[in-house]
């Protein structure tokens, strides 16, 4: 068996194989749930139900999807110039950290001040911890799938050691967490008494501002150049090397509002705990909407409603909620092998 590209992938393709590709995980998921002892239709009628069948539920799904965006986000644009960023986990966590050091009174400034300030430096701080790697890689060709791996570990120490002790709450009863965000630092909620807050729309802003930079820039046009071709890149002038540092601090920069978001919007101080996987799931959200900035919206938004489904359906037939975490693993698995047969044709001899 050998694997020959096709010349153009036409546009019909290109949406068929995705949807083939859900479609395999929901049958997928459906013998699972067949195994459990339920029946898949009633258990996916009550996961949609749960995730958009009222307003609460359509809010935390809208919630749950926030940190999504700015990862898949952060994934796709990295993944697009081939930089195999998988450290938006770390990137997100050293967000949440400046956040928090920013956040807490060391600055007393006003919102529409603060904020900003905090914006910009978590960003900051979060395309740095991915030039690192990036650097690695262009410099002396390290692999960056395991320094930006290693990383997430590495932060999460830090993160712990600094809960523990500079930034441990005095008022926690002895709790690893920090201390509560000053009012000036924390984002609105757009409706009140849910949880939905201004991040969110952060997210969208920041999904249309990625789509600009992807199609109507020349960074965006070096990017999808040099994710290509590296070396016909290299080749017609374009600085490759260059256009990954660029990469890496956009793409850092966008995992690291994640953790912003999460704190100054929602959770309100830094725990261990802030994420239960954003950075990873970021890959699957990106991968699902094929590295289109606008496609990770929805991407992001559909599977915050499997994962807040299914949380629903369990509490009502008793199929265990990690249902979620299996349809999301085989959604990014089927959809890697979607993109390759868009892209290849198989021969077999």
């Amino acid at each position: 068996m050998r694997l020959e590209p096709k010349p153009a992938p036409s546009l019909v393709m290109l949406l068929l194989y995705p949807v083939g590709a859900i479609v395999f995980t929901l049958v997928f998921a459906s013998l699972l749930v067949l195994l459990a002892g339920a029946s898949p239709f009633s258990v996916f009628f009550l996961v949609a139900k749960g995730a958009a069948g009222s307003q609460f539920a359509l809010f935390e799904t809208l919630t749950r999807a926030t940190p999504l965006i700015f990862t898949g986000l952060a994934v796709a644009v990295a993944f697009r110039a081939k930089l195999w960023n998988i450290g938006a986990e770390a990137q997100l966590y050293i967000g949440a950290v400046v956040t928090v050091v920013l956040g807490t009174g060391a600055l007393p400034l006003p919102s529409i001040l603060l904020i900003p300030l905090i914006v910009i430096a978590a960003m900051t701080a979060g395309a740095l911890l991915l030039l690192g790697p990036a650097l690695l890689k262009t410099r002396f060709g390290v692999d960056e799938v395991v320094t930006t791996l290693l990383l997430n570990f590495i932060v999460l120490l830090f993160v712990s050691m600094l809960l523990e002790g500079v930034l441990k709450d005095p008022m926690g009863l002895g709790w690893p967490q920090s201390q509560k965000l000053i009012a000036e630092a924390r984002l609105p909620r757009i409706v009140t008494g849910r949880r939905l807050h201004c991040g969110f729309g952060m997210a969208l802003v920041s999904a249309v501002i990625v789509w600009v930079i992807m199609k109507k820039t020349t960074l965006g046009y070096e990017m999808r150049a040099a994710g290509n071709n590296a070396e016909g890149a290299r080749f017609v002038g374009i600085p490759v090397n260059r256009v990954l540092m660029k990469t890496a601090l956009l793409s850092g920069g966008l995992a690291a509002l994640a953790g912003f978001s999460e704190v100054s919007g929602l959770k309100g101080n830094l725990t261990l705990d802030l994420s239960p996987g954003y950075g990873y799931s970021g890959i699957v959200v990106a991968m699902l909407a094929m590295l289109n900035p606008l496609g990770v919206v929805v991407s992001a938004i559909f599977v915050a409603g499997i994962f807040v489904g299914a949380d629903a359906m369990s509490r009502s037939t008793g199929v265990p909620s990690y249902i979620a975490d299996v349809m999301v693993a085989t959604a990014l698995l089927s959809m890697v092998v979607a993109i390759l047969l868009a892209r290849f044709r198989v021969r077999w001899r």
